[in-house]
């Protein structure tokens, strides 16, 4: 990770650690960058932007486009739309790059700038470096320095373009995903007041399904309020009440999907794992027999993938990292427990939408319930705390700590695990343990934790 941009692009409060400012250089870079790159092809620069919900991602937006344009390049304006949907549209529309705006799951005074290339993925490391070296008026490329980059002078301004056809031919390819019509099926949606407030009713709707929706009135300040994946009890209290056969909940920008399933209980990301790995196993379409996970994934779903014969990677946290392992060992199904899911047959990304769509097509071909389907899963306890610290590193590395996790680890054996990981975007050591109980996790969680504290490492 870099200065300024972490796992999931550079994000933090708008106007304080994230600026306009930041935004029209960001934009100056790309819009520069990709014509230097597309010099001598007589081919346009094609630089296309999305937005979520929140107030500041208008100033964001015009920050972008105002760079891109004085660089040379055209921003096509995809308006509020999901991260995934920018990720399709750069892929099948040719895109020198894509951008989205969005803070995802944060509240509405975050915000980031998602940088995705041509291919509709995360953007490289390499190019994210130079981003950097220019916000930091440090840029080494193409052979030379820059304290500055040129201005596109005359005919060779850019230009914006209100792209919201892109958004609608996303909407469609969506529709075309579905197998079969969900007819008499009755779906509560949570939109969290952000980025799927105008799609995922639309795309259930075609699909016929009887729709009830909650969190779908965006006023800029309220995305994730109280809402959406990471308030799941709203819709869990929904879907009881109007008795539907199941609920998806989405995030600020709808990269995850969390699910309710008949009964009112919740349906992780690792669940969704079982039931989609399961299903396309049955069908001959997981590469590989292998589903891609990361290191926070529960106990549970890996002893459930034991009994069914399929296997199983680890990587970082972080749906970047899920995907570049998925492209490397050409592997199909990937995603974390928080509900960002890919099945890089159909996406380049997690896409909650599309994970909602997948469910419900193993619901409709099995026709069972969603908690039938996830039969079979069952969830070690888990706690979770998070220590501030002076330095991770010093932390995480001490003897004692070191010393503490391994206690623990040989008192689990194979009942249970324990895992100390460093937060990717704050000051944070965070202590995990799964056991077949809540007390043993509260106690080895309890035993290390105090160990950091009195190693003199935790920040009062």
């Amino acid at each position: 990770m870099g200065k300024y941009f972490g796992t999931d692009g550079f994000r933090g409060e708008a106007n304080v650690n994230l600026t306009a400012d930041h935004a029209y250089k960001v934009g100056r870079f790309l819009g520069w960058y990709y014509s230097c790159l597309n010099a001598g092809k007589n081919d346009e620069t094609k630089i296309v932007i999305g937005k979520d919900t929140r107030r500041s991602s208008y100033m964001f937006e015009y920050a972008l486009a105002a760079g891109i344009t004085a660089s040379g390049a055209n921003a096509y304006l995809l308006h509020v739309t999901t991260t995934p949907s920018v990720a399709y549209v750069t892929r099948t529309d040719e895109f020198d790059c894509g951008v989205m705006i969005s803070a995802s799951h944060n509240p509405y005074y975050d915000n980031g700038i998602k940088l995705l290339n041509g291919h509709g993925e995360k953007m490289e490391e390499s190019v994210i470096d130079l981003v950097e070296a220019y916000l930091d008026g440090q840029l080494e490329v193409f052979g030379a320095k820059y304290e500055e980059i040129p201005f596109a002078k005359k005919e060779k301004i850019g230009r914006t373009v209100d792209y919201i056809a892109g958004r609608n031919r996303y909407i469609g390819y969506l529709i075309s995903l579905g197998m079969y019509s969900f007819k008499g099926v009755k779906v509560g949606l949570d939109c969290a007041n952000g980025a799927s407030w105008n799609i995922a009713k639309s795309v259930f709707d075609a699909l016929g399904a009887k729709t009830y929706v909650i969190n779908n009135e965006p006023d800029g300040v309220n995305i994730n309020e109280d809402a959406g994946s990471t308030h799941i009890e709203n819709l869990q209290k929904f879907v009881l009440d109007n008795e539907l056969d199941v609920g998806f909940a989405y995030d600020g920008d709808a990269d995850r999907c969390l699910c309710v399933d008949e009964k009112g209980q919740v349906v992780s990301g690792d669940h969704i794992l079982y039931v989609l790995g399961n299903y396309m196993k049955e069908k001959g379409q997981l590469d590989n027999n292998t589903v891609v996970t990361t290191v926070m994934s529960n106990f549970g779903l890996y002893k459930a993938f034991d009994d069914c014969g399929i296997d199983y990677a680890k990587t970082k946290v972080g749906d970047k990292y899920v995907y570049e392992y998925m492209v490397k060992n050409n592997c199909r199904l990937g995603g974390e427990q928080s509900g960002h899911i890919i099945v890089s047959q159909y996406a380049t990304t997690g896409d909650g939408i599309l994970t909602s769509l997948k469910i419900m097509e193993v619901m409709m071909k099995k026709k069972k319930k969603l908690s039938e389907l996830c039969e079979g899963l069952t969830i070690f306890p888990q706690v979770l705390k998070n220590v501030r610290v002076h330095s991770k590193p010093e932390a995480q590395n001490d003897p004692a700590v070191k010393a503490a996790v391994e206690e623990v680890a040989q008192k689990l054996g194979e009942t249970g695990r324990i895992l100390v990981r460093e937060s990717g975007t704050e000051p944070v050591i965070r202590v995990m343990v799964e056991a077949p109980t809540k007390e043993e996790c509260q106690e080895h969680v309890d035993f290390v934790v105090d160990v950091i504290c009195r190693q003199g490492h935790a920040r009062v």
